[in-house]
C-alpha cells in the first residue's frame, strides 16, 4: 500500500527536508559570524572593550525585548512561513552590508552593532513562527523525531561552523566571512519558498498585544508542565552560564588544557549533539517524551562535575573531558528535543507561539544574568567553588521535572492547572 504523509519516515518528505536544511545552513552561517564580526572589530575596527561589550549583548538582546511579542504575533497569523522567508531576507541584507561596508571604507562599531541587533531580532521572530510553522506542516506522531532534526542542525553547526570560520578569515580575511553568513540566509530563504505543503493554523483571537503577551505568560506559569519545562529550564541556563563565563580561565589556567584542544572538545559535544539528537528520535517512540525528559535533567551536571572535580596527567584529562563532553552534548539534545516535543504536545494550540516565546523569553534571557553571577563570584570565591557550585545548581532542575506531571511515563497531555 502506498504510504501517505503522515506515515512517510521524515527523512523521504521533500518539504521536511527542504526546511530542515534552510534552517542547518542558516545556522551554520551564523556560527561563521560568531567569530567574524568580532574579529571584524578587534583587528580592523580597534573595538575598545566596552563596544566588544555591546556587540557581544546586541546579539542576545532582541530575546529580551521582541520574545514575547514575536510569540503573540506567530499565533495570530494563518500563514507563517511568508514571514520565516521575510525574516531571513531582512537577515542577509543586513549580513551582506558588513563586507559593502567594509570595501567602501565606511564600516564602524556601531554599524556592526546594529548589524547584529537587525539580525538578532529577525531570528527571534523566525523563530516564533518557525515553532508554529511545525506544528502546521508535521503530523503530530512525528513532531519529536522534526525537533530532534532541528536540534541535529545546531549540533551540526557547532562541528562544521567554528572550523569553517577559520577557514575563511584566513583566506577572505573576517568581514568578507561575514558574506557567507548573508548567503546562508539567501539560500534558507529559497529553500522555504519552495515549500509547498499548504499550512493549516488557525489563528488565535486577539484581544490586544499586551493581553496577548500577558495570556501566553499566566498560561505558561499556571499549567503544571509547561511551568516544569520552564523552570527546569531557566535553572539550566542559569547556571551552565555561571559556569560558562569562568571555564575556559580554569580549563586553561588549572587544568593546563592546550588551547589548541579547547576546539576539539567543542568539536566532540557536538558530535555527542548529533548522537542524542539520532537516538532520542527513537527512543522516544518507544518510552515516551517524559521519561527522556526524567533521566536526561539527572545527568546534566556530569560534565561540569569532571571540570570542578578533575585531575591527574594530561592524557587521563582529555579522555575523561572528552567523555562526559560527548555525552553531556547527547543529554543537552536530548532534553531540549522533548521540552520542544512535550510544548508541542500540551500546550493549546492556540497558545502555542506565546508559550514558546515565554520559554524563549526566560530561558534565553536568564543566560546574561548567569553570565554575570559566574564572573563575579569567581572574582569573590575563586573558580573552582563557582564550577562546583553550577553543578549543583543545574542538579536543581530535576526538581522541576521529577515533582510535575511530567513524571508519568505516558504521553498524554499532562497539563492541570496549578
Amino acid at each position: 500500500m502506498k504510504q501517505t504523509l503522515q506515515t512517510r519516515p521524515l527523512r523521504k518528505q521533500r518539504e521536511y527536508r527542504l526546511l530542515w536544511s534552510a534552517r542547518t545552513i542558516s545556522i551554520t552561517g551564523s556560527e561563521v559570524s560568531k567569530l567574524a564580526v568580532p574579529l571584524t572589530a578587534v583587528s580592523l575596527l580597534a573595538a575598545s572593550p566596552g563596544q566588544m561589550g555591546m556587540l557581544t549583548a546586541a546579539a542576545s538582546l532582541p530575546a529580551l525585548l521582541l520574545s514575547l511579542q514575536a510569540g503573540a504575533l506567530a499565533d495570530r497569523l494563518r500563514r507563517h512561513r511568508p514571514l520565516m522567508i521575510a525574516c531571513e531576507l531582512v537577515s542577509c541584507v543586513a549580513a551582506v552590508s558588513v563586507p559593502v561596508a567594509w570595501l567602501l571604507g565606511i564600516l564602524t562599531v556601531p554599524w556592526l552593532i546594529l548589524a547584529a541587533l537587525v539580525i538578532g531580532a529577525a531570528a527571534v521572530v523566525f523563530r516564533a513562527a518557525n515553532f508554529q510553522h511545525l506544528a502546521s506542516v508535521v503530523p503530530e506522531d512525528l513532531r519529536t523525531e522534526a525537533t530532534a532534526g532541528f536540534q541535529a542542525s545546531y549540533s551540526v553547526a557547532s562541528v562544521v561552523g567554528p572550523g569553517l570560520a577559520g577557514g575563511l578569515v584566513q583566506i577572505l580575511s573576517a568581514p568578507l566571512a561575514v558574506l557567507v553568513e548573508s548567503l546562508s540566509f539567501l539560500t534558507s530563504a529559497l529553500m522555504l519558498r519552495s515549500i509547498r505543503t499548504p499550512e493549516h493554523h488557525t489563528p488565535a483571537q486577539s484581544r490586544g498585544m499586551w493581553h496577548d503577551v500577558v495570556e501566553g505568560l499566566r498560561v505558561s506559569v499556571t499549567h503544571k508542565s509547561i511551568r516544569a519545562l520552564l523552570g527546569a529550564g531557566v535553572t539550566i541556563n542559569f547556571f551552565a552560564t555561571a559556569y560558562m563565563a569562568v571555564h575556559m580561565l580554569y580549563m586553561v589556567n588549572t587544568l593546563a588544557i592546550p588551547k589548541g584542544l579547547l576546539g576539539i572538545l567543542i568539536a566532540l559535544s557536538g558530535l555527542g549533539g548529533l548522537l542524542g539528537a539520532w537516538i532520542t528520535a527513537r527512543v522516544a517512540k518507544r518510552v515516551g517524551e517524559n521519561r527522556i525528559l526524567l533521566v536526561t535533567v539527572l545527568f546534566f551536571p556530569i560534565d561540569i562535575v569532571a571540570v570542578g572535580l578533575l585531575g591527574g596527567p594530561l592524557w587521563w584529562k582529555l579522555a575523561v573531558l572528552s567523555l562526559t563532553g560527548t555525552i553531556t552534548g547527547g543529554i543537552v539534545v536530548a532534553f531540549a528535543t522533548c521540552l520542544g516535543a512535550v510544548t508541542l504536545r500540551d500546550a493549546p494550540a492556540e497558545l502555542r507561539g506565546r508559550i514558546n516565546a515565554t520559554q524563549t523569553f526566560a530561558i534565553q534571557g536568564v543566560m546574561s544574568l548567569g553570565s554575570l553571577t559566574g564572573g563575579f563570584l569567581a572574582e569573590l570565591i575563586g573558580l573552582r567553588p563557582v564550577i562546583l557550585l553550577a553543578a549543583a545548581g543545574i542538579a536543581l532542575s530535576s526538581i522541576w521535572i521529577w515533582t510535575s506531571p511530567l513524571r508519568h511515563p505516558h504521553n498524554t497531555p499532562t497539563l492541570q492547572p496549578a
